[in-house]
């Protein structure tokens, strides 16, 4: 990189012979660059080669069988030569480098623009969060498992083939093992697919589509032979592969990785505590409705239990009289010189009736079935009410005028 270009943000640079260029990363954390993303777009009016320049290229340094294989599958997914390419740099990623090389002496352009919001890395952030949270319902869905089933088809297709064909494997230590090794190889072929996907679509779009529909077609139909899920094992491991997904599109969400983290923590922590929140608050409800005072119900009383209730309530509030005079603290002596008829208030007191026989037999005479009072009521409705209002009060004056009852109402 010494002998290359530095580009910096809103630079234009305009050439005609072959160079090299380096967009090297800003180590400093803004978090307002959280999902923004850098544009290097090359144009030219003819063809050019451009190549990415890193060390990872260079396969005489892989260190391993597997890096070199790596590499050796990288040189082969080359892009051809072409007009007009762009390269997205994602924030405090690894420093960029690539190579331009025309053919003819015509210029061409190199322009870097920084894009503050970038829709495909808040895509997939929401996408994760999402993911994360509804995995388990997901994972009971019909229509998601035949989704689902598509789509792993579509992208990792040496997977699905060996999920089809597990039960023709006798072992399980060497099916996990040929999992394993389908996994690595489906994903370095997911990567080389996004970095090479503008020259596939524009140079072998027929392909694509037809791969794209003959498998996806195919998946369905194995799925749907097969079933959703049934078993409570199968359903499990395939919430924790939505799981797993979900942590992969939160970190490759945003350009923070120290956000990432800080988002896979607290999602885990509110997964975690999802169960003893839960337990608490049906414990609050219970304790809520436990010491709920209860609502008070009004019954309305008939007319005999009304009448039973307010000579049970008589005779109860006279039990409690009679107790009263017969305590010490009753001043008997100053209660004795105000009555009239001291005899019949200790008679009352020892257990007496309050009313006597004389006083019961005026009353029913008055009051009762085939008395004056009750003929005067009902003979007597056609008259105004404030003249029957008058006639009443009268006849309660004359009532108590000829029938006293001086003993009741010194009592009372």
């Amino acid at each position: 990189g010494k002998n290359c270009s530095l580009l910096q943000e809103m630079d234009v640079i305009q050439k005609q012979d072959e160079n090299c260029y380096c967009y090297v990363q800003n180590r400093t954390i803004h978090l307002q660059y959280l999902w923004s993303t850098l544009q290097i777009k090359v144009s030219s009016r003819e063809k050019f080669r451009f190549e990415p320049i890193s060390e990872k290229n260079n396969c005489r340094n892989s260190e391993t069988v597997f890096e070199f294989a790596a590499c050796a599958v990288q040189i082969l997914w080359k892009p051809e030569t072409c007009t007009e390419t762009s390269l997205s740099v994602k924030q405090y990623g690894e420093d960029v480098c690539f190579k331009i090389q025309p053919f003819k002496t015509e210029p061409y352009i190199v322009r870097m623009k920084r894009e503050m919001l970038d829709g495909k890395l808040l895509f997939l952030f929401v996408a994760g969060i999402f993911l994360f949270h509804f995995a388990n319902s997901l994972s009971r869905s019909a229509k998601f498992f035949y989704l689902s089933g598509i789509i792993l088809g579509v992208l990792a297709l040496l997977v699905f083939v060996l999920l089809t064909l597990k039960r023709f494997i006798p072992r399980h230590s060497t099916f996990w093992i040929l999992m394993s090794g389908s996994w690595m190889v489906s994903l370095y072929l997911i990567y080389c697919f996004k970095e090479n996907i503008q020259w596939l679509w524009s140079e072998h779009k027929n392909y694509l589509l037809g791969y794209f529909l003959a498998v996806g077609i195919t998946s369905f139909a194995i799925c749907y032979q097969h079933g959703p899920l049934t078993t409570e094992l199968s359903i499990n491991l395939l919430t924790w592969m939505l799981q797993l997904t979900a942590f992969v599109l939160i970190y490759f969400g945003v350009t923070i990785p120290q956000v990432a983290y800080a988002v896979i923590a607290v999602s885990l922590c509110s997964k975690g505590l999802y169960y003893p929140l839960g337990a608490a608050c049906h414990i609050a409800r219970k304790m809520k409705h436990h010491f709920k005072s209860k609502k008070m119900v009004f019954k309305y009383l008939t007319e005999d239990e009304y009448r039973e209730q307010g000579e049970s309530e008589t005779v109860r509030a006279l039990e409690e009289l009679r107790s009263f005079c017969r305590s010490p603290d009753f001043p008997s002596w100053i209660a004795v010189s105000k009555l009239q008829a001291p005899h019949r208030f200790a008679a009352f007191v020892l257990g007496s009736p309050h009313v006597s026989p004389a006083e019961t037999k005026a009353h029913d005479e008055q009051y009762g079935i085939g008395s004056s009072f009750l003929e005067e009521q009902l003979f007597e409705q056609d008259e105004p009410a404030n003249s029957v209002h008058e006639e009443d009060e009268e006849n309660a004056n004359e009532m108590h005028t000829q029938v006293p009852f001086p003993y009741a109402t010194e009592l009372l």
